[in-house]
């Protein structure tokens, strides 16, 4: 234990921000008084913070095994230098690719999807609206400037999308994983489609009905509560899935794509928006972060590089005609989340606490304090990508179209995508 303790307190004086670590029996290390505060309850957890697996530490303070103080941005750049190994390194043998996908298949079924989808967005719709933007946009925003709002960013973002898609008038537009339906409206009322939902959560299935009732949208705005894979009303013109496809798993991505393809007419275009990993053999990160979002978060979640996601979607009949990466956007829209939360938590953990008990209510929270700050390092660290990618399903028509050869409504240069304002 006396190793322990040396080795810990000689790591504490090397990070970049003051760290007073509270051992069992009150020993203390680190400076008198740190920009950040650490109090043990368990040893399990000194042996988290000493190897640093901070997932296993986070794990920990989520089960109140250890008191955290000190603000978020400390905390994770505190997290980030204790660090011991590359948490993208993933392991290629072939037994551990083999057991990675059996596990992906048995965790994806059409039941355990749903579950796992309402596990977390029917937490709580008033938790996140007291964080999340006006139109509640979970995916991640697209700033223009440094000066750009988050509410600016989301409706930038949700516009981004519909130009990319060329959404014109009278198109049928769907949207796989639609959240609260900020996109559908937003396609509807700025580009009049016919924009459709559909979404596993009953929390925002319920929202978005209300809301299509409220303004009287019932001719143009559609949502249905069921997985995409049920979907029979093809084609569609255009298709979008924001934030989806990190829930499908490495197993089924091809079915996926395929079934992309078949919703999509010949000729029409896709919108793939998703977190990808940020190394090519990682489907999860390291040092226990992984099992923590898996655990608190996002049941069933995995993570591909971007080129296998390329991959199983060409090998559906998918071309890529697009693809762009908006990985810092995304760490800056975690901090707005996080530092949104953080200013409002006793309101947070209430409105918690009067959907489960007061222990459940205090474990969430503190899960998603860990867990809107921890992603937003790992995407400023580049542990994780956002990428959105546009697809055509090629007509197989050379004549016709914006060029000899485009066999799609996508015109191959990206002029239409931005304002000529």
């Amino acid at each position: 234990m006396k190793n322990m303790l040396a080795a810990l307190e000689t790591r504490l004086a090397t990070l970049p921000v003051r760290v007073t670590v509270e051992a069992l029996g009150g020993q203390r290390l680190g400076p008198e008084k740190g920009d950040v505060h650490v109090k043990l309850r368990s040893p399990a957890a000194l042996l988290a913070l000493e190897q640093g697996q901070i997932g296993s530490l986070g794990a920990a303070v989520v089960e109140g095994w250890v008191d955290l103080e000190g603000s978020m941005r400390d905390i994770m750049a505190a997290a980030s230098a204790l660090l011991q190994a590359d948490p993208v390194r993933g392991n290629a043998s072939w037994w551990s690719q083999t057991m990675a996908r059996a596990r992906s298949m048995a965790l994806h079924t059409l039941e355990r999807d749903a579950q796992q989808v309402q596990f977390h967005y029917d937490l709580s719709d008033d938790f996140y609206a007291l964080w999340l933007d006006p139109l509640r946009v979970y995916s991640c925003a697209y700033f223009r400037s440094p000066a750009t709002s988050l509410a600016q960013a989301q409706e930038a973002k949700l516009d981004h999308i519909c130009r990319k898609l060329n959404l014109q008038p009278g198109e049928r537009f769907l949207d796989i994983g639609c959240g609260w339906g900020g996109l559908i409206f937003w396609a509807a009322k700025h580009y009049g489609v016919h924009a459709k939902g559909v979404t596993l959560s009953r929390n925002q299935y319920n929202h978005i009905h209300a809301k299509i009732q409220a303004q009287g949208l019932q001719s143009q705005v559609h949502v249905e509560l069921c997985d995409y894979r049920q979907l029979n009303d093809l084609p569609y013109d255009k298709l979008a899935s924001v934030g989806m496809f990190e829930h499908v798993g490495q197993a089924n991505l091809p079915a996926y794509f395929q079934t992309v393809f078949q919703l999509l007419r010949p000729g029409g275009m896709a919108l793939i928006h998703g977190i990808t990993a940020g190394g090519t053999r990682n489907r999860q990160l390291g040092a226990g972060m992984g099992e923590f979002i898996g655990r608190y978060i996002f049941p069933g979640g995995e993570l591909m590089h971007v080129s296998a996601v390329l991959c199983d979607m060409a090998e559906a009949g998918l071309e890529m005609v697009d693809t762009e990466n908006l990985r810092p956007h995304y760490a800056r829209t975690l901090w707005e989340w996080s530092d949104a939360l953080e200013a409002q938590l006793p309101q947070a953990q209430s409105i918690l606490s009067a959907q489960t008990d007061g222990e459940r209510a205090e474990r969430a929270l503190r899960a998603y304090r860990l867990y809107l700050a921890g992603s937003a390092m790992g995407f400023e660290r580049g542990w994780m990508g956002l990428h959105q990618m546009l697809a055509i399903r090629p007509n197989g028509k050379v004549e016709g179209g914006a060029w000899r050869g485009t066999q799609s409504d996508y015109p191959f240069q990206r002029d239409y995508m931005y304002s000529k304002g």
